[in-house]
């Protein structure tokens, strides 16, 4: 498949280097010509020769490029990113993997933790251009996590929420997932995306503050509820 990757930071680095490893191709866009050159050489320098070379681009030209586009920019860019090439968009699966986080200035002094800065990212990403296929996923986790070894803790193997109201849109998703070893787990439409938005600012905020925030969730076998 080919993916327009949009930002050349941690997580375009992650989710891209991962997808290049099991074939896709990809093409780097971004504002800055030298960083987008500098991660494809960085993803190419750790994929076998044999599969597709990555390669740097403008953002224009990995729009143009892509199937798929991963926008993997800071929340602060999107608003030019959309004005310029929200057009360019139509017909594409665009993955949202954004957070709108700020900190939580009235959090107890020495306390870290955040909040949205924005409630909707996905939202808004979708009324910007509306005929992409925008899905929400891959925002839960450090950039570091998806570029990990690790897929199974505690027996379970990580999964990946996402939301969008496109299903061929969900289902290449889903396959993306997989292709990195994760498991998809479909969690709505698109307007159920800022809740997925609150779930990570509140996690992080757990995380960061030295809190297991997965210890707060029973497996599935013992997380029942009877109807009052």
């Amino acid at each position: 498949m080919r993916i327009g990757i949009i930002g050349a930071g941690s997580m375009a680095a992650a989710l891209g280097g991962g997808w290049a490893r099991v074939g896709h191709e990809l093409l780097i866009g971004a504002r800055s010509a030298r960083a987008a050159r500098h991660l494809a050489d960085t993803i190419n320098a750790g994929t076998e020769p044999t599969r597709h070379r990555v390669g740097a681009a403008t953002i224009a030209e990995a729009i143009a490029f892509a199937e798929v586009v991963l926008l993997a920019v800071p929340v602060a860019a999107l608003t030019e990113l959309l004005d310029e090439h929200g057009d360019r968009l139509a017909d594409r699966v665009v993955i949202d993997c954004t957070n709108a986080f700020q900190p939580d200035e009235s959090a107890p002094d020495g306390a870290t933790a955040f909040v949205l800065g924005e409630p909707a990212v996905a939202e808004r990403i979708a009324s910007r251009a509306p005929r992409a296929r925008v899905v929400k996923a891959f925002n839960l986790l450090a950039a570091e996590v998806w570029a990990g070894e690790d897929r199974v803790f505690d027996g379970v193997r990580l999964a990946v929420p996402f939301c969008g109201d496109d299903e061929t849109a969900m289902r290449i998703v889903a396959d993306l997932a997989e292709d990195l070893a994760l498991q998809p787990f479909p969690a709505g439409g698109l307007h159920r995306a800022r809740y997925l938005e609150a779930t990570a600012v509140f996690t992080v905020g757990l995380w960061f503050t030295g809190l297991d925030a997965r210890a707060a969730l029973p497996p599935l076998t013992a997380a029942f509820a009877v109807s009052d």
